[in-house]
């Protein structure tokens, strides 16, 4: 009976872990499979996973054509091993899933065949090179499938469901977008193609259908503007007319309607992800209610001594007095059990059970609401030297510390420094002046320790703190360095001055904290970063597949020279057919898809848009015009769909930072604190007080604001 019982409490903290996490994962319920399902889960696992996905991807870097080339044979193990992990991990997770729902999981058959098409590549690869025969390994393109498909990367996964279920919408906007532009092509070719033009180069100008309509697809983007109409507008005035035309409609109204579009489909898709999630998570509670319910009356409750040992067994890290305060929310009235969960309702349907605001199936959101304990220590100069440190000159400098006035005093020194910092380095008063100002700033950092307690003024949550006291002294130990250089070895080093010239600049960043309006924007920043880091995976596929696309098909077309190179044709890249391009004369011939990190590099550029049209006709000058579709593929998938997408995210990110208010769970807690007295609850055997507070860890980016 007791290892029965011992095993429901092992299963239902499962359930109640998935709840929190926000898992969906049908596992088997035997004890070692819970077991397992427990290892599977654990967070050294997943970190071990993810390192292995990063180091997959970046052998790319190591490769040919390599940043870093190493031997094929290190590679080729690397590889290998990477792949025998990510076969383990499948196999741990097909023993603790039901057989059936693992074979019929999509992400798993694609794991499996990404290993499979990356071990068969490996090997042709490998054999083909012992005969010195070159060939692709075309595999690569499909590493960034490990870091989709597996379990950890649901949210990563959530974005593409995102992407795809916005694709319908988003091509019939495309469409008639492609209808707008070939339309306004052909009026193009009407126009402007019998008058005999040419560019500012001597090129024919609007003469070829295909080339007009690529000028007026960049045109959309602004990048050749108003380059592109200056052979019409020098022509006739008039002309000005179709252009001014051409960017209103697909400019300003077509793109705005793919944001317009993009932002609708992902509000909409966002409430139904967090619909299902919040169905998952109250029938994982439910399942794990029915395991550990006893009867009690009329209604299944779950008793406190049970409670207590399954939050124990989810969160193990919490103290004694973070559980009690959890089971006095949960048993408001102090029964002796959670839950009220009623009979006829249960028997009916197990996950339509009627429980009130304060029953088991709260959990889930208590444990992921964060209770952080401050104690209020006194200084340690109270201690050691008591009367001198509650004296009236120190009282007074402690009260002038932590007046407003004092923020306000540094802020204008923060802004005169930075004046200072623009002005001539080179001047002795400059240099004598950033000595000053260091020494205030040190000065300030003192004074602030010694007013408040150290310990919690270095915080775990006191970030701004922190910042100034690194960044101050670093930006002190950089210039002692430097100037130690200079006075005995005659000698500036260029990094340490450049270390030191970044410091000066980052203790501008000091302001923001000052202002209220800037910290709420710098907060909600701070606190989005986590679901950031989904669109930076995001991205980081797209870029890896396009890198290794692009090195395939332009490798080696694109050389760069240094610009006292004797190279035949070094101020064309290598390459005679740039020969007065506007790529050559730009000197891009850095820009190149001849390593990973090259690759990453250009596509950046692409993303931002200016010029990318150079780039396109530099690569179709090497190789051939249809290569320009290599581009502007990129640009459709990138910017029209990914970085609207990132921007309908900031946008409701900023919207629900500035309008969410408290949830119920928060609320509750913070409520049963002030009842149980625990805002401030003296320690008498230590002679210092304690402060719990309440922060929100799975809104987000746990942003809720301290007590």
């Amino acid at each position: 009976m007791a290892e029965a019982a011992a095993q429901d409490l092992l299963l239902a903290a499962a359930f109640v872990s998935d709840a929190q996490y926000n898992r969906n994962i049908p596992f088997k319920t035997s004890p070692e499979a819970v077991r397992l399902y427990q290892l599977y889960n654990h967070w050294m696992m997943r970190t071990a996973t993810y390192f292995f996905i990063f180091l997959n991807l970046s052998l790319a870097l190591f490769e040919e054509p390599a940043v870093y080339p190493l031997p094929f044979l290190a590679t080729s193990v690397l590889e290998v091993l990477c792949l025998l992990v990510f076969l383990g991990r499948l196999t741990h997770f097909a023993k603790v899933t039901l057989h059936n729902v693992f074979w019929k999981d999509t992400k798993n058959i694609c794991i499996m065949v990404a290993i499979l098409l990356s071990l068969t590549d490996l090997a042709i690869y490998g054999v083909l090179r012992l005969y010195d025969v070159r060939s692709i390994r075309w595999s690569r393109i499909v590493r960034p499938i490990f870091l989709i498909n597996f379990a950890e990367s649901r949210q990563i996964r959530r974005a593409f469901r995102s992407i795809r279920n916005t694709l319908p919408e988003i091509t019939y906007v495309f469409l008639l977008f492609m209808f707008s532009l070939l339309m306004f092509s052909l009026m193009a070719l009407k126009l402007f193609g019998e008058r005999n033009l040419q560019t500012a180069e001597g090129l024919p100008y609007f003469r070829n259908y295909l080339e007009i309509v690529f000028d007026l697809y960049v045109l959309v983007t602004t990048a050749n503007s108003p380059d592109v109409m200056m052979p019409a507008f020098d022509f006739s005035s008039w002309y000005a007319l179709f252009f001014i035309a051409f960017v209103i409609i697909n400019t300003y109204i077509f793109m705005s309607l793919f944001l317009a579009v993009v932002y609708n489909n992902y509000k909409k898709h966002l409430k139904n992800e967090i619909r299902k999630l919040a169905y998952m998570k109250r029938r994982k509670m439910i399942e794990a209610f029915n395991l550990l319910k006893e009867k009690e009356g009329e209604q299944f409750v779950v008793r406190e001594a049970r409670w207590k040992q399954l939050v124990k067994l989810v969160a193990p890290d919490t103290s004694s007095s973070h559980r009690e305060l959890l089971l006095r929310i949960s048993d408001d009235e102090q029964k002796g059990f959670v839950g009220t969960v009623y009979l006829p309702w249960d028997q009916a349907d197990p996950c339509h059970s009627a429980a009130d605001k304060k029953s088991f199936v709260q959990l889930a959101d208590l444990l992921n609401i964060q209770v952080v304990t401050l104690k209020i220590r006194r200084h340690p100069l109270a201690r050691w030297v008591p009367a001198l440190y509650g004296s009236a000159p120190s009282r007074l400098l402690r009260s002038v510390v932590r007046h407003r006035a004092f923020v306000w005093t540094y802020d204008a020194i923060i802004l005169i420094n930075a004046i200072f910092i623009a002005l001539d380095e080179e001047s002795p008063y400059i240099s004598y002046a950033e000595w000053v100002f260091l020494a205030v700033y040190v000065l300030e950092i003192l004074l602030k320790v010694y007013t408040y307690e150290p310990r919690e003024f270095f915080g775990k949550t006191q970030f701004w703190n922190w910042f100034d006291t690194l960044i101050i002294f670093a930006a002190l130990t950089a210039t002692i360095l430097n100037a130690t250089l200079k006075s005995t070895m005659k000698y500036n080093s260029q990094q340490i001055l450049d270390i030191v010239f970044i410091l000066r600049v980052l203790r501008l960043i000091r302001i923001v904290d000052s202002i209220q309006r800037f910290r709420v924007i710098m907060n909600t920043l701070i606190n989005i970063v986590p679901t950031m880091l989904t669109f930076g995976g995001l991205t980081l596929v797209v870029y890896c597949v396009f890198a290794i696309i692009g090195m395939e098909l332009f490798h080696g077309k694109i050389q760069y020279f240094p610009a006292n190179s004797n190279t035949p044709h070094a101020l064309e890249c290598g390459n005679p057919a740039l020969k007065d391009s506007l790529f050559a004369r730009g000197k891009y011939c850095k820009n190149n898809f001849n390593n990973f990190a090259s690759s990453f590099i250009v596509l950046m550029e692409l993303t931002v848009v200016n010029q990318w049209h150079v780039f396109a006709n530099g690569f179709a000058n090497v190789t051939a015009q249809p290569a320009k579709l290599y581009f502007i593929a990129f640009h459709i998938v990138m910017v029209i769909i990914i970085v609207n997408i990132f921007v309908s995210f900031i946008l409701e990110a900023f919207f629900v930072e500035y309008s969410l208010e408290k949830s119920e769970v928060e609320t509750a807690i913070e409520q049963k604190i002030q009842e149980l007295g625990m805002g401030v609850q003296e320690i008498q055997d230590s002679g210092c007080s304690a402060a719990a507070h309440v922060r929100g860890r799975d809104t987000p980016g746990g942003r809720r604001p301290f007590l």
